[in-house]
Order: C-alpha cells, then structure tokens, then sequence
C-alpha cells in the first residue's frame, strides 16, 4: 500500500465531508495528531482505513487509492489536484476560458468577495458559509504556490463558448451578486483575457495556450504528468465554483486506458487548435465584442 497517497486521499475526502479533524479522530478513539499522522503517510491498519472510509461515506477501495476517486465538492476534488499538481511535470488542460493556476491576484480578490458576499447572504448559516468559503479558497492559493515555486509546464486548450460566458458574465458567473461586484467581476475576466491574448502572442517557455478549432468537449479533463506517471482528473466544478456546488462529480484515475483515450483526444485537439498570434487575435476579437 502507498501509504503516502492513502493520507493524501484521508485528507481530500475529509475537506469535502466537512467533518472536523476532531469529529473524525473522536468517532475512531484516536487522536486529532494520530489522525494528522495518517494524513502525512503514517502505516495505517486496514481496519482503521474500513472505518474511516464508513465515516467518510466512501468505499474502502477508493481509500487505499484502487479504482476512480470520486469528489462531489469542490474542496475535495481541489485539494486532491492540489497534491497531485505537487509532483507535477506538465499539466494539460481541455476546456475552459483560462488556466486558474496563471490568472492574476485580481481574480482571487473578486472571487473572494463574491464568496463573502454569497455567504453574508445565508443568514441561518452564515458562519459555516464563511468557513468553506475560506477553506477552499486557501487551497487555491496553495495551488499558485506551488505553480509559482516548482513552475510545471502548462499546456492549456481553451473554447470560444467558455471564453464568451465567461467574458459576458464575469468571474464566478454562476453565483448571485450585487451589481457593483458583477461589474468588477466583469472587468478582471476582461483583464484575465486579454493576459492569455498576449501569453498566446509571446508563447513563453513552459505555457502553450491554443482555442480548440471546433466545437466543445463532451466535457473538461486535465492529463498531469509526473516522472512516475499519468492521472486524469475529469472536472465537475469550474475554477471559480461556490464552495457549496455540488452541480456535477469530479473524478480522479490514473487507469492506463482512461489516461491513453483522454491523451489521444487532448492531442488531436492541440494538433488542430488556433496558437500563437492567429489565436491571440481571436480572443482580442471576443475581447472587443464583450466590450461593446
């Protein structure tokens, strides 16, 4: 058993339950610090992994990491790309208007408050509201800094129906907010874009950004590939998704055949994407729309 991935998935799975750490070392009759140990790889006794994975709602399997790891929230399916991203070489991502891993520190700010602002609005749970607000958001930036410190190469293959959304409605398009938010939120994805314009343009070392040529995917999926292996991750939340949505499931494989039919897609995809300034141009043309 990879004891290491068992505690890394623990942990996942515990975020997306929304049982404290004491909650869950209470029920086992062990320690909250034991429960960390776990968490961080300790040897863990198959009859401690039944029970958690009872506590936990999930099957035992999925727990010692067999089979496809399933997140119903947010939190759970971020904080797990979080730890697979940690040993990442490339990261290739299908679908979506951006890459959030690369967006600005405008568009957590926005995001932030628009979370803030839909949790003042529950009045009868505003404080737990809040909590996984916060939660999920220290995930987030967990993740840009581990892109910032370790720099794994990006390769990202975004559709012109994402782009529009996403360009007509602002930064977390699917939450209610006031108008003088929705406004700022308007202006960063009109910033957030024309970012990736110039990425497209200059085509750094490391970020290769294109717009798929026709059409949309059945779905959105990420390939991270470390030295060790592949793992598909098939998104059921957008990057600025509420804390609370639970509008799809988001799985987790690293099953040779799942890796292999996504690899296959994601590069005829690339192979017949708009790059460079032809896509730049594209997106400064969806750019100018929005803004008129």
């Amino acid at each position: 058993m990879r004891f290491n991935e068992i505690g890394q998935q623990l942990r996942a799975y515990r975020m997306e339950s929304g049982l404290k750490a004491e909650e869950i070392s209470a029920r086992l009759g062990v320690s909250r610090a034991a429960l960390y140990r776990y968490e961080k790889g300790e040897v863990i006794k198959l009859d401690t992994v039944n029970r958690l994975a009872e506590l936990l709602k999930i099957s035992p399997l999925t727990l010692l990491g067999i089979g496809v790891e399933y997140y119903t929230k947010p939190v759970g399916y971020m904080e797990r790309l979080r730890q697979i991203e940690e040993t990442s070489e490339q990261i290739l991502q299908v679908f979506g208007p951006i890459c959030y891993l690369i967006t600005s520190d405008q568009f957590d700010l926005v995001l932030a408050q628009i979370f803030e602002e839909a949790a003042d609005a529950t009045s009868s749970e505003r404080g737990m509201a809040r909590a996984a607000a916060e939660q999920l958001l220290g995930v987030m930036h967990a993740r840009k800094r581990m892109y910032a410190s370790r720099k794994p190469s990006i390769i990202g293959i975004l559709t012109f129906g994402s782009i529009q959304k996403f360009l007509a409605q602002g930064v977390a398009g699917n939450i209610v907010a006031s108008e003088r938010l929705r406004k700022i939120a308007r202006e960063v994805a009109l910033h957030e874009m024309e970012f990736i314009a110039k990425q497209m343009e200059s085509e750094p070392i490391g970020l290769q950004l294109g717009l798929m040529a026709h059409g949309e995917p059945n779905g959105p999926f990420a390939l991270v590939r470390s030295r060790e292996r592949a793992i598909l991750a098939m998104n059921g939340f957008e990057a600025d998704a509420s804390p609370s949505a639970q509008s799809g499931v988001a799985m987790i494989t690293s099953a040779e055949d799942a890796v292999t039919a996504h690899q296959r897609v994601s590069e005829n995809a690339w192979r017949d994407a708009l790059k460079g300034a032809a896509a730049a141009e594209r997106v400064r043309g969806l750019i100018a729309a929005a803004r008129s």
